[in-house]
């Protein structure tokens, strides 16, 4: 049984579709109140993952306790206390998002004001517009307050930001950080590796239905060195000058992608300071610089490549 500040425990399940198996004796402990990251390639088994813990799909082998909870076997009594926000819903079309929310306000004992959600969201002047016009921003914002009508203690949220302009997805981030503020539990799934960074206490990593890493974002970075040092500058700098003012082979220096580069070797601060004068002699201006740590998106890679052709 888990603890009150369990809000979620997996323990080894398992789950294969014919000869595939889609989770591969996953084990995970969520804590109450955290914004948690499940990230992995596609196929890694997030989302039949997530599906088992919202009692859509029973494990083959393995236990599964949300909130306490049976997800299957307890589901009339989870489901009240849960929210999900799926990446792509099934609304019928001639629906408004006004309707929608009063019709799912109707599902629980205590909801929350539809118009309130509604202004959350950042959809109050499309509240009677029909929800086949909506675009595809604007219909993700409708599925994260159908998500939270209910006032759930555990949110699942798929893609959140999917389809979000710049503005739309900044504010899901603070709505986000202020549910966590207020207790609730956020299990997330992105392909954002900034959003994971931005938003997760805790990102588990999975890969062929197996958890290949555990931690903060911090955690998940510090100690990943690389072997290279990396800056953005403008494009098509004088690599081979570069490279012989560092003491390095002309194939150290690397431009990646435009603007981006590459300098294989130790990065010493020797090195860097030789980078600096050059920088300086030939009046380049920086607009990043990373020096022996590896981004999320670089662990991330890493990680779920390994093993695959």
């Amino acid at each position: 049984m888990p603890t009150a500040e369990v809000a979620i425990e997996i323990d080894c399940i398992e789950k294969s579709y014919g000869p595939r198996r889609a989770v591969d004796g996953l084990s995970l402990e969520i804590e109450r109140g955290e914004v948690f990251g499940l990230l992995g390639p596609n196929g890694a088994g997030k989302t039949t993952t997530v599906e088992i813990l919202e009692g859509y799909r029973s494990p083959d082998a393995g236990s599964v306790r949300v909130l306490g909870f049976d997800p299957v076997a307890d589901g009339p009594d989870l489901r009240p206390r849960i929210g999900v926000m799926l990446q792509s819903g099934g609304l019928y079309p001639g629906i408004r998002p006004l309707e929608a929310l009063e019709l799912f306000a109707a599902y629980y004992d205590d909801p929350d004001d539809p118009r309130r959600l509604l202004e959350l969201v950042g959809l109050d002047d499309v509240g009677r517009t029909l929800v086949r016009r909506l675009s595809g921003g604007q219909y993700q914002r409708l599925s994260l307050a159908l998500a939270l009508v209910g006032r759930p203690e555990l949110l699942f949220l798929d893609e959140p930001t999917a389809g979000m302009d710049p503005h739309a997805r900044a504010t899901t981030w603070d709505l986000v950080r202020s549910l966590r503020a207020d207790g609730v539990t956020v299990v997330l799934t992105t392909h954002g590796m900034d959003e994971a960074e931005q938003l997760c206490d805790r990102i588990a990593i999975v890969d062929h239905g197996k958890l290949v890493a555990l931690g903060t974002p911090a955690e998940l970075t510090d100690g990943q060195t690389s072997d290279d040092l990396r800056f953005r500058a403008p494009a098509g700098l004088d690599r081979a000058s570069l490279a012989a003012a560092l003491r390095l082979a002309p194939e150290a220096v690397v431009e990646l992608h435009p603007g981006e580069y590459a300098v294989s070797g130790e990065p010493t601060p020797a090195l860097v300071a030789d980078l600096a004068a050059w920088w300086r002699d030939h009046d380049v201006h920086i607009g990043e610089l990373r020096v022996g740590r590896r981004s999320l998106e670089e662990v991330f890679l890493r990680l779920t490549q390994e093993g695959r052709p």
